[in-house]
Formats: C-alpha cells, structure tokens, sequence
C-alpha cells in the first residue's frame, strides 16, 4: 500500500533566504572587498566590529565602504512572559546577506594592506568570505 507523501513544511514568519545575491555582487567603489560565501543574518553590532577592526589596521588611510544595511528588526517577548499578548519588541536589527554579496570594499592602500584589514574583519562576521580584487586593478 502506497503511503501518501508527506513534505517537510517548516512554518515560519523570519522569511526564507534562498538562491544567491541578485544584487551588490560586483565592486562599485573600492578596488578591494570581500564577498560572502554564505547564508546568513549579520547584526549592526558585527558589522561594526568589522569596521572598527579594518579601519584601525588601515591607520584611517584610504576608504571603506559597508555595502550592506542592517534594515530588517527583530523582535524578542522579555523572559517569563506568558504566550499571547501580541509581538515582542524589536530587539536589534540585521543585514541579509545571501552568498555573493559584497559586504566592504577599500581603496586607496596597497593590496597587501587592504588583504590584511579585509580579513580582519571578515573574522569578526559569521560566514565564510572571499577577498576579490577588481578587474580594471594594476599592480
């Protein structure tokens, strides 16, 4: 006897973040950045760890561009909190990132300046990066 299929439905309200970037992924600005290789939520406090990580190792030469926006809340109910009562109050906000989005770009140091500062900051975020280098670039 033939069981009927059962699909896996995950009922969800955060949204789905599926596919890759359709968009912020080529270099607009700097000569340098770093492109995310996954999935992921990135909080305005990561990505201003980031920052503060990459400008303080470019000793505030040359320019940094963060290409992504934090824009999305999220809630949380405070602890011990029955169910009901409506929806908590945002908590703080974050960036969607989908893989081959570029999230800093620099200019205006030495590439072997801008390779260090970009992967100190791709240490402070949670997914996975890849130092990109733009075409029109001559060492």
């Amino acid at each position: 006897m033939l069981q009927p299929k059962r699909t896996k439905y995950r009922k969800t309200q955060k949204g789905r973040m599926k596919g890759i970037s359709g968009r912020g992924h080529q270099l607009s600005n700097g000569m340098f950045g770093i492109k995310s290789l996954d999935t992921s939520f990135i909080t305005s406090r990561q990505i201003e760890a980031a920052r503060i990580a990459a400008t303080r190792y470019m000793k505030r030469e040359g320019q940094l561009w963060i290409k992504i926006f934090p824009d999305k809340p999220i809630t949380r109910k405070p602890l011990e909190v029955r169910m009901g009562k409506g929806k908590g109050a945002p908590e703080y906000f974050v960036a969607r990132v989908l893989p081959g989005r570029i999230m800093f770009e620099v200019a205006g140091v030495p590439i072997d300046v801008a390779k260090e500062a970009l992967r100190l900051a791709a240490q402070k975020l949670p997914v996975r990066t890849k130092f990109i280098i733009a075409r029109d670039y001559s060492a």
